[in-house]
Formats: structure tokens, sequence, C-alpha cells
């Protein structure tokens, strides 16, 4: 394994673990009784932009396949 595949994968798990941190934040807020409407849709966001991470990184990690 490459160093650059290495640090992908370590960076794909760090997005990750971020991105189901996120994940368990935002639904305690959605049960929040005065929840902070703003503070949920930026987190929302950044969720989403996490996922996009991974997707990419997850990319960068399967090998380019001959048509």
């Amino acid at each position: 394994m490459s160093q650059d595949h290495a640090q992908t994968r370590e960076r794909l798990i760090e997005v990750e673990i971020e991105h189901r941190d996120l994940d368990a934040v935002i639904s305690q807020l959605e049960l929040a009784p005065n929840r902070d409407e703003l503070l949920l849709r930026r987190l929302k966001k950044r969720k989403l932009q996490l996922k996009d991470q991974i997707i990419q990184l997850q990319m960068q990690l399967v090998p380019d396949i001959p048509a």
C-alpha cells in the first residue's frame, strides 16, 4: 500500500467519524424543544459537505478500471 493510499484511508476514517458525530449532534438538537434552527441548518450543511468528501475519498481509493 502506497503512502498516498494510506493517507487517503486515514483521512477517510477521520471524515467518517466526524460525519457520524455530527449526525448524533443533529439528532439531539432536533429533539430539543427550543432548538437553534440556524445552527441546525449549518450543521446539516456541514454534514452534506462531509458526505461529499467521503464519496470523493472513496473514489480515490478505487483503482481505475480500463474501459
